[in-house]
């Protein structure tokens, strides 16, 4: 049990990582954000912060119960997304 806590540490790490990234891009007024559909919208793009949720959970449950090669894979899922949102954020789309 114990050798599972340190990965689920650093999936919350990331988790919270993609969270502040996702809050941010949505923020930040961009066009692509405003493209998104109109129910996603209604919420705010709280709706894709409850996606950004369950993607998290998913991979944590998945990790924890014998799947480590998903922390991996979670990762990848993050340096995509910190990718995306800084060319976002910084302009370069």
């Amino acid at each position: 049990m114990s050798s599972v806590i340190l990965p689920l540490a650093i999936m919350f790490i990331f988790g919270v990582g993609n969270f502040a990234i996702h809050r941010a891009v949505l923020e930040s007024g961009h066009p692509l954000v405003e493209q998104m559909p109109n129910f996603v919208q209604l919420l705010g793009g709280r709706l894709t912060l409850v996606a950004e949720f369950a993607v998290l959970v998913a991979a944590m449950l998945l990790a924890a119960n014998g799947w480590p090669g998903v922390i991996w894979v979670y990762a990848g899922y993050s340096a995509l997304n910190a990718v995306s949102g800084w060319m976002m954020l910084s302009g370069r789309i």
